[in-house]
C-alpha cells in the first residue's frame, strides 16, 4: 500500500508522506479488516451501511478507514455518513457539511433538538451523556431505515470497549462490554463497531496527521460521567507501569472460558460428571491443578 495519488484514495491526499503515517495507517486498516472479517460484519452484497459521523476524532478514522477499504475492494459495501445535530449551544453546523463536499462522501446531516430535552429531563448537577445517547441511538435508527441501511455503524474503538468492561465489572457487578456486532431490540439493523481492535492512541495520532476539523464532545457543558473517568485513570496507570497491559487485557476478552467462572446459564456446572476410569487407565499421568 503506498501513498502515491494514483493508489490512495482522495480522502488522504495531502496527507504525511513519512514512514510513520504510512505504517499507522497500514496498522489501523488491518486492524479494522480483522475486526470486519472475524465478526462477520458484511452481510450479503448489497449492504448498505449508515456510518455515524460525531466530529470527534475517532468516527473521522473510521470514516477515512472504511473508504480506503471500499475503494480497495475489500468492503464491498455502500456507505452513508450521518452526523446528527442535537442542537447544543455551540455546535458548529458547517463545519461537517463541508468536510463531506470537500471529500465527496454520500451524507445525510440530520437536526433534532434532543439537547432541550436532555436538559428538561436531567435533574441539574448529573451527567446528560447517558440520555443524550439513547434519544441520538434513537434518531439514527430511524434513519438508517430511511435510507435502506442494513446496520448502523459506530467508532467505538479498543480502549472504549475495555473502558466498559471494567465500568460493567465495578459497577454494573456483570462481565459484559460493547460488543463489535449486535443486532437492535427491534431486530431490523445491525450495530457494527469496525475500530474494536484499533487503540485508541491510534486514532488520536491519526486525526492529528490528517488534521481533522475536530468537534469536542462537551459543547453541552455535561462530561463523560465520573465512573468511565475513574476507570480510564486506572487503565492509564496500568499501561504506564506495565506498557502493553490494555492490549493483553483486551485480548482476554475473546478468550473466554464459561468453564472458568461461575455462570450456570454459560456452563452446566450441576451436570459435570466425574471420570474415574480416565485414572484407571493412565495410573501415572498426574492431573494439572487449574
Amino acid at each position: 500500500m503506498t501513498d502515491d495519488l494514483d493508489d490512495i484514495h482522495h480522502i488522504f491526499q495531502g496527507a504525511p508522506q513519512t514512514t510513520q503515517f504510512r505504517k499507522l495507517r497500514k496498522r489501523i486498516v488491518r486492524n479494522v479488516r480483522e475486526a470486519v472479517e472475524q465478526y462477520g460484519m458484511v452481510e450479503g452484497s448489497n449492504a448498505r451501511w449508515l456510518v455515524c459521523l460525531s466530529g470527534g476524532k475517532d468516527s473521522y478514522t473510521l470514516l477515512a478507514i472504511l473508504l480506503e477499504l471500499k475503494w480497495r475492494g475489500l468492503l464491498p459495501v455502500d456507505i452513508l455518513a450521518c452526523n446528527l445535530d442535537q442542537g447544543q449551544p455551540g455546535f458548529p453546523a458547517t463545519v461537517l457539511p463541508e468536510f463531506l463536499e470537500r471529500m465527496g462522501v454520500p451524507h445525510r446531516i440530520e437536526y433534532q433538538d434532543t439537547y432541550s430535552i436532555v436538559v428538561d429531563k436531567v435533574p441539574a448537577g448529573r451527567t446528560f451523556c447517558a440520555l443524550c445517547s439513547r434519544l441520538r441511538r434513537g434518531n439514527l435508527y430511524r434513519i438508517a431505515r430511511e435510507e435502506g441501511c442494513s446496520a448502523v455503524v459506530l467508532g467505538h474503538h479498543r480502549d472504549d470497549i475495555l473502558e466498559t468492561f471494567f465500568m460493567n465489572l465495578f459497577h454494573g457487578g456483570r462481565l459484559a462490554t460493547m460488543p463489535p456486532k449486535l443486532v437492535n431490540e427491534e431486530g431490523d439493523l445491525f450495530v457494527l463497531r469496525p475500530l474494536a481492535h484499533v487503540a485508541e492512541a491510534d486514532c488520536e495520532k491519526f486525526a492529528a496527521a490528517m488534521q481533522y476539523p475536530i468537534i469536542p464532545c462537551d459543547l453541552c457543558g455535561s462530561q463523560d460521567g465520573l465512573q468511565r473517568q475513574q476507570v480510564k485513570q486506572i487503565l492509564d496507570g496500568w499501561e504506564a507501569n506495565s506498557p502493553g497491559r490494555r492490549q493483553v487485557m483486551f485480548r482476554s476478552l475473546m478468550n473466554a472460558r464459561p468453564s472458568h467462572l461461575l455462570d450456570p446459564k454459560l456452563f452446566d456446572f450441576a451436570g459435570l460428571l466425574r471420570n474415574p476410569g480416565k485414572i484407571a487407565e493412565n495410573p501415572q499421568e498426574i492431573p494439572a491443578l487449574r
